[in-house]
């Protein structure tokens, strides 16, 4: 039957759900009181409370209820029920004093005659819904059904002869209460009372003596500026009370958002960064979350309980070591973890436990164990036992373990072991006895509990246990019923999540927590963020088998998660004692385009443009609006003659700034007589100078650890990586001198192989080749030059000693490890060699040159008589002889640039420097920024480079920089090197 009674049979569609019931209940049997449902077990206490003529022992004299913003009609049906041996309270939050069902649609399906309001003055019952608008609050209107249909159900199940005698007005129990005193109003109070008093919006709007903060819209660009900006708010209202004389509490303040979970780590961030003695220190409790999600220890069962479909990946493994009590168990501290993770990266795991166990994972190969935890244990076992030597059986040893650290690989392979025995225990099926030894063997095996929380959440997953296998046993579930992992799971930790409305909050603390019911109680100052379009009211899209979303099956009283929103939303303005606190994301953090708020907000602001003005023409809700800066230590904050209304207590951010500290270091430095570097610094300068600048003076890097690869095996090489491995087959090559090349790049290979480098299967022999040919063509172009100069010489160490004019002297080092003779004359031959490719569409890569061409400056200054080489795959560079002074000149012009950039970034990058050196004069500019900037089909050296980005995001600002001074750099750093070469370019 729908809302009206009337019968309406179901679509064919449908009727599977009321023959899948039947199915259920047949298969249950007759005595299933046990499984009952929610609409059973409700016929049955209401058949025999009928039946009762006392009042049952255990049932209280009275029972209370408050703070409930909606009840179903089951639970009123047997709240009333229940009437007849005890008195039942309800406390209900009414938001208007006059009858106001009327102004919501869907009033006919309303089944009380009574109405306990009376209705308006001027507003008749029979109203034309056309002009309701002239007569009704247009907020409470569109917010409040769900109030609407609550009150009227109470309205049918209330009894006023119970009260008849109280000589209460009118023979009414409800009691409503003016908000402020008039005349004195805020404009918060002015909103509530037109609700209570069902007012419409005015022809023409209040003119209001001027604003107050008693409501504030605030728009941010993320959560984490929303919570920074409430802290700066907070304070700022914590003082203005203690000046004004009525001290707030953090007790008188609660902060909701729309899910609690999203927003707590920026309110940890935020919040709980500031001590307890810092006079910015606010304390604050978090409700409403879940403990799956939050509390480490669940986190790390779940992950256990997840074993059977794990790929044992090494952020798994990473992810179960930074559980306290998981290291308690297996003896490991909290300094481990560092050094376990560089030994599992480099000793190549990366997932699978072993070849079997990843072949059942995933369609492979049973024979490929490479990067698997046997295959990493293995070779960090050999290595402890062997050190650096030969492979044995094919196993490649790790030698990087040793001295007291080695006590963490034993603790390690019992982890492992222990895992591996619990991935195959609970992939099988088992009874609700067996798995009952199971898993509390499982929380024994993994956890030791050192402090009262982890205690605690031990407890909580036994007792969640012990009660789950008395719940199978009533159920009548024996040994030959066996359960999958998958129920017993899901079964379990959800018992160990607390309800949300079990959670208190927690007495003189902010409270945050989750927007939801229960949640409507007087606060002096309630906090709403996170109210975004999209965000609020939440979504929750009907499944297509739910009757209840059909059309015209809505019955007052049904649950909906948007009209739940919408009267929490009014129950939160009405709450709210003093001030009312809106916050939402109304930027963008990607290009700062406006983004709608929530339709709430939108509705709330309208209805105060069309209400309310100010005097001399300003605009209300600009002035009730604050759109703050994106960055917490913008300039907006402290610049002279900025809005009042911006400020901040975060005074961290607006300590000296790196320029300053700079220029205070720099004055540190200038009693700094003398500086030293080698010729390697000298040449990570040059081919980067912002980004040395950053990690020498500034003390930082961008350079994250890069763990998107840690949890899979290698499917090829990176360029970095290709350098870093046709570097060793070079040095290799050097070491040895092999007489059959072949033969030794196979036993690089299956090295490389036996260290898990190298991709799986086939794909090996591809990915190595693209390292050992160009190794191959470099060696082969080295013996060339090995043939004209025979002779090794010994290794020279240089050391060049340079004056500036203000005194400083710079030291700059160098070893020279390969230099060559050729038995007459007295020249000799500075020899490089790398695998990479010197030559591009006939043009010499200078930036790859850099290395060598301060080697060579080196040896001329130093007055050695040398030309040098570069070998490379795809031929050879030679650089001629300098005289020593201009080899001296180049090198002091290089230090005392080293040394202007060590004090500020200079505005210079290597490669474009370089295309505007190799350019036509007339494109030179054009040619930079292309090389700079990129185009739409190739990027620029800004987008490889994050600190370019920081500092010079696009070629304009790097070349219109304050000191506008690119060419010059490009010319002082650059410029020798391309002229020296520039006759081997043309040729």
């Amino acid at each position: 039957r729908d809302a009206h009674g009337e019968a309406r049979p179901l679509p064919d569609r449908q009727s599977w759900q009321a023959q899948l019931w039947r199915a259920v209940l047949d298969d249950l049997g007759t005595n299933h009181s046990l499984f009952a449902s929610r609409a059973s077990v409700h016929a049955q206490f209401m058949a025999g409370i009928g039946d009762l003529d006392q009042r049952p022992p255990g049932i209280p004299r009275r029972v209370v209820l408050f703070g409930l913003s909606s009840l179903p009609q089951q639970s009123l049906e047997a709240l009333a029920k229940l009437g007849k041996f005890c008195q039942i309270v309800l406390f209900v939050h009414n938001p208007c004093r006059h009858y106001w069902a009327d102004i919501i649609e869907d009033k006919e399906l309303l089944k009380a005659q009574r109405k306990r309001q009376t209705y308006k003055a001027g507003m008749a019952a029979g109203l034309n819904p056309e002009e309701l608008h002239l007569h009704a609050n247009p907020l409470l209107a569109a917010w409040g059904k769900q109030g609407r249909d609550y009150i009227r159900l109470l309205d049918h199940f209330d009894e006023t002869q119970a009260y008849a005698d109280w000589h209460w007005p009118d023979h009414k129990i409800d009691l409503f209460r003016d908000y402020g005193c008039d005349g004195r109003r805020s404009l918060l109070q002015r909103l509530q009372q037109s609700i209570l008093d069902l007012e419409p919006v005015p022809q023409q709007p209040e003119l209001l003596d001027q604003a107050d903060e008693s409501l504030a819209f605030h728009i941010a660009h993320s959560p984490q500026r929303e919570v920074e900006i409430l802290h700066d708010q907070l304070l700022a209202r914590f003082n203005a009370a203690e000046q004004a004389g009525d001290t707030l509490y953090p007790r008188d303040i609660i902060v909701m958002v729309p899910d609690i979970n999203l927003y707590a780590p920026h309110i940890r961030a935020v919040f709980g960064q500031v001590q307890a003695g810092d006079p910015r220190h606010i304390p604050f409790s978090l409700a409403d979350q879940q403990q799956r999600g939050e509390n480490p220890l669940l986190v790390a069962v779940e992950t256990l309980l997840n074993l059977p479909e794990s790929r044992f990946t090494v952020s798994e493994f990473l992810g179960l070591l930074e559980v306290p009590a998981l290291r308690l168990r297996f003896g490991l501290d909290e300094t481990a973890i560092p050094k376990i993770h560089q030994w599992l990266e480099q000793a190549g795991i990366r997932w699978g436990l072993n070849a079997e166990q990843r072949a059942r994972a995933v369609e492979m190969p049973a024979d490929l164990a490479a990067n698997t935890w046997q295959f990493g244990l293995r070779r960090m076992l050999l290595g402890y036992a062997v050190g650096a030597g030969a492979a044995f059986n094919g196993i490649e040893p790790y030698p990087e373990i040793g001295g007291l650290d080695a006590q963490w690989l034993g603790h390690l392979c019992h982890i492992s072991d222990t895992l591996e025995r619990y991935a195959g225990s609970l992939e099988h099926e088992k009874n609700a006895d067996t798995w009952l030894q199971a898993l509390t063997e499982l929380l024994a095996d993994f956890f030791a509990a050192d402090n009262e929380r982890d205690r605690k959440t031990l407890d909580t997953l036994h007792l969640a246990l012990s009660n789950w296998h008395q719940a199978c046993l009533q159920g009548g579930c024996g040994a030959n019923d066996p359960l999958p992992l998958n129920v017993v799971r899901e079964v379990w930790l959800a018992a160990v999540d607390e309800p949300n409305l079990q959670q208190r909050f927690l007495g003189g603390r902010v409270n945050f927590c989750t927007l939801m019911p229960m949640r409507a109680i007087p606060f002096r100052l309630i906090c709403l963020l996170g109210m975004n379009d999209g965000d609020y009211p939440r979504s929750q899209y009907p499944h297509g088998f739910d009757l209840m979303s059909q059309r015209g099956q809505y019955r007052p009283g049904d649950r909906s998660r948007r009209q739940d929103d919408q009267y929490l939303f009014l129950e939160a303005l009405l709450s709210a004692r003093q001030q009312l606190y809106l916050g939402w994301i109304g930027r963008s953090i990607r290009d700062n385009s406006e983004r709608p708020p929530s339709v709430l907000i939108a509705q709330l602001r309208d209805f105060l443009q069309q209400s309310f003005c100010l005097p001399h023409g300003q605009n209300l809700l600009e002035t009730l609006t604050l759109e703050h800066p994106l960055q917490p230590f913008s300039p907006d904050y402290i610049k002279t003659g900025r809005d009042p209304r911006l400020f901040t207590y975060a005074r961290e951010w607006f300590q000296p700034s790196p320029g300053d500290a700079m220029s205070a270091a720099n004055a540190g430095d200038s009693e700094e007589k003398s500086y030293s570097l080698n010729l390697e610094a000298l040449a990570r300068f040059l081919g980067a100078p912002v980004k040395t600048y950053c990690q020498h003076s500034l003390k930082f890097s961008f350079d994250g650890e890069d763990v998107s690869s840690e949890d899979n095996e290698p499917f090829g090489f990176d360029r970095l990586q290709a350098h870093i491995h046709g570097k060793e087959l070079l040095e290799a090559l050097q070491s040895r001198q092999p007489a059959d090349l072949d033969g030794f790049f196979q036993q690089q290979m299956t090295a490389l192989s036996g260290k898990g480098a190298l991709p799986l299967g086939g794909f090996a022999e591809t990915a190595f080749a693209g390292i050992a040919v160009p190794a191959g063509q470099t060696w082969r172009q080295y013996q060339i030059l090995l043939e004209q100069w025979p002779r090794e010489m010994q290794a020279r160490h240089i050391e060049l000693n340079f004056g500036c004019a203000d005194g400083v002297s710079l030291q700059l080092s160098a070893d020279l490890t390969h230099c060559r003779h050729s038995g007459s004359g007295v020249s000799c031959a500075v020899l490089s060699l790398t695998a990479q490719t010197l030559l591009k569409k006939d043009r010499i890569q200078y930036h790859k040159l850099i290395l060598p061409w301060l080697q060579h400056l080196a040896a001329c200054a130093d007055g050695l008589p040398a030309q040098s080489f570069i070998a490379a795959a795809d031929g050879i560079i030679t650089l001629q002889p300098l005289p020593q002074d201009e080899a001296l000149d180049h090198l002091q012009t290089l230090l005392e640039a080293w040394r202007q950039g060590m004090r500020a970034p200079l505005p210079v990058a290597c490669r474009t420097a370089f295309a505007w050196l190799n350019a036509p004069e007339d494109k030179a500019l054009e040619t930079a920024q292309a090389q700079y900037d990129g185009d739409d089909w190739n990027p620029g050296e800004v987008d490889f480079d994050a600190y370019l980005e920081r500092f010079f995001p696009s070629f304009a600002s790097l070349y219109h920089s304050e000191t506008a001074d690119f060419e010059h750099w490009a010319s002082a750093l650059y410029r020798p090197l391309y002229i020296h070469l520039k006759p081997l370019q043309d040729g």
